[in-house]
């Protein structure tokens, strides 16, 4: 394995936490979180990560998230309940919590027709190739 060396590209410019609160744990990545999401779950995600409090509360309405994400309704609605059930996200009909990561993601059945075998390879060379 290749040792990459990391340094710091342009000093004047690091991040740095100022105003907002917003973070994803590196184990979204790595504990296969991300690739357990469909990409209009990811935006959402990331949306509802980058608007909430140190809390994870946020209350954007559906109309509001509609149009700066670019989703439908119908699209919207998938994605929340998506994130719902894979246990990522809370929400009273107003307000949204980004939830702390479960111990372990939430998988979907495969598609009719597709070997679970091929999904489970997927998820591992996913996995492998995020902690490269």
């Amino acid at each position: 394995m290749i040792m990459i060396r990391k340094r710091i590209l342009n000093p004047g410019r690091i991040r740095k936490i100022s105003g907002g609160f917003s973070y994803i744990p590196h184990r979204f990545l790595t504990g296969g979180f991300l690739a357990s999401l469909d990409q209009k779950e990811i935006l959402l995600y990331l949306f509802l990560v980058l608007v909430s409090d140190r809390h994870g509360l946020s209350y954007y309405s559906y109309d509001m998230i509609c149009s700066l994400i670019q989703l439908t309704l119908d699209e919207y609605i998938e994605a929340r309940d998506g994130l719902l059930k894979k246990d990522l996200i809370s929400f009273d009909g107003k307000v949204f919590q980004v939830l702390e990561l479960p111990a372990t993601p939430y998988f979907s059945a495969p598609l009719p027709g597709e070997d679970p075998a091929v999904v489970a390879r997927r998820i591992r060379q996913s996995l492998a190739e995020a902690s490269q």
